[in-house]
């Protein structure tokens, strides 16, 4: 069963998954600490290609499945454009300032 945005644990990480679902770029970048950074399948990746490519040109969409670490990590569905749905799980770091510095993506 699907949990709702609006009911994930971490409030960083709620933030997040709602901005990939509403498209909101401008409100995705402020979630980000300055010099943050991401992983895909393991790989580094350029943070703004990346978001850009997999997020918000291609219609990125986060469905959450479950939720654990607080809620700083997730395993769900997640579909856009390009690759279609997969099963992926997702994992932050959060700053002691409230934003990310890193996370981490890849098929679950």
């Amino acid at each position: 069963m699907t949990i709702q945005p609006a009911k994930l644990s971490d409030p960083v990480v709620r933030a997040f998954v709602s901005a990939v679902n509403a498209h909101d770029r401008e409100g995705f970048l402020a979630l980000l600490a300055p010099g943050a950074t991401m992983s895909d399948d393991g790989s580094d990746r350029d943070l703004a290609d990346w978001i850009d490519r997999e997020i918000f040109s291609s219609h990125g969409h986060i469905d959450v499945d479950n939720e654990s670490r607080g809620g700083r990590a997730l395993v769900a569905r997640y579909r856009n454009d390009t690759w279609g749905e997969m099963k992926t799980r997702w994992s932050f770091t959060v700053d002691e300032d409230g934003r990310i510095s890193r996370f981490e993506t890849g098929q679950a």
